[in-house]
């Protein structure tokens, strides 16, 4: 599929497009935030995206960027570590740091690294005190067709000083084509979820989801807890302590009218699922479609958010000597008797 320029930053930097194919599956990778433009199964298109570089940005959500340096939220935009107080941007309503601040990971221009027909590997230098995190961080981002079927995440960094560091791979997702995604069926291996504030900073609190909307260790339709109207989902669930070595099945969502199902694994202890009940991008997506409220969801795998701020949360801490790693894995398939049909 090859590369092509794809725009340009305020100073001329190009912007790359890359694109990555085997079998059923193809990608179309930027530089800008390493995001995943566009992701197809079968020629379906199973990710929200821009055809401009103009519209991502001015509009995008994070449309299939990386986010970091700590994805999520910090409350207040401050944390202790090492005996020490840090002071982060305030990128939500001036009160918390969202996703590494006003110019995190997600809206940077990532250089090129290495590039076949089924990978491409992206790298990023984040300074000592950028954003007000302490240390440099080197950050590797590699996408791969591993199969016909397999589209892989590994996500890499280190360090020279103690920091946080807490990637996420931040795709929306919408296997049906449909205007939201409350018909789509949801399942996740995961006992318990963090409760938030009104400003989804998590109060610190690890709740069963047994007996609340937040269970879907059965899958079910995500509209169909009763309450589809008065629950929006942007929320840690809790699938370990740690990140493991090798990824496990952790989320397997399904598409009942296309008949695609992509099953999820990660070694990290945390999918934050939010169901883009905030979406209302004022112009055209990929293939001319409109993003209203839910037209895709997100379900990313990460450390905790708000972790240095509360024990016994899975923490995002990278030391000197040690290496972060991510491997998050998406795996498509057809419920049984479907034919997919290309968007």
């Amino acid at each position: 599929m090859g590369e092509r320029l794809f725009g340009a930053l305020s100073d001329g930097a190009p912007v790359r497009c890359i694109g990555i194919a085997r079998g059923d599956l193809s990608a179309e990778i930027l530089t800008y935030g390493a995001a995943i433009r566009d992701l197809r199964f079968a020629g379906r298109g199973v990710v929200l995206g821009f055809d401009s570089f103009d519209d991502y940005l001015a509009h995008s959500p994070y449309f299939g960027a990386v986010a970091g340096r700590n994805a999520n939220r910090i409350g207040g935009g401050r944390f202790h570590l090492e005996g020490k107080e840090h002071v982060l941007d305030l990128n939500e309503a001036g009160r918390h740091h969202l996703h590494g601040g006003m110019a995190g990971f997600g809206k940077r221009l990532w250089s090129l690294a290495d590039h076949g027909a089924t990978h491409v590997e992206l790298m990023l230098v984040s300074p000592d005190g950028d954003a007000g995190y302490p240390g440099r961080v080197e950050v590797r981002c590699r996408y791969e067709i591993d199969t016909d079927a397999c589209f892989r995440i590994t996500l890499s960094a280190e360090t020279d000083k103690a920091t946080l560091v807490n990637l996420a791979a931040h795709s929306y997702f919408n296997l049906d084509g449909t205007p939201d995604i409350l018909g789509h069926h949801l399942a996740m291996e995961a006992e318990a979820y963090l409760p938030v504030t009104d400003d989804a900073i998590p109060t610190g609190e690890i709740r069963p989801v047994a007996g609340t909307p937040f269970d879907f260790r059965v899958p079910r339709a995500i509209g169909a807890a009763g309450d589809e109207v008065t629950t929006a989902y942007d929320h840690n669930f809790c699938l370990a302590r740690a990140a493991v070595e090798d990824p496990r099945p952790v989320a397997r969502l399904t598409g009942p009218l296309s008949g695609l199902v992509m099953e999820l694994l990660t070694t990290e202890p945390g999918l934050q699922f939010y169901d883009g009940y905030k979406l209302a991008v004022p112009c055209p997506g990929l293939s001319g479609r409109h993003y209203g409220a839910r037209a895709g969801l997100c379900l990313e795998p990460q450390r905790w958010p708000d972790s240095p701020n509360h024990a016994g949360f899975a923490d995002a801490v990278l030391r000197p000597g040690e290496r972060y790693r991510q491997i998050t894995e998406y795996r498509f398939s057809t419920l049984p008797g479907q034919e997919i049909r290309p968007s």
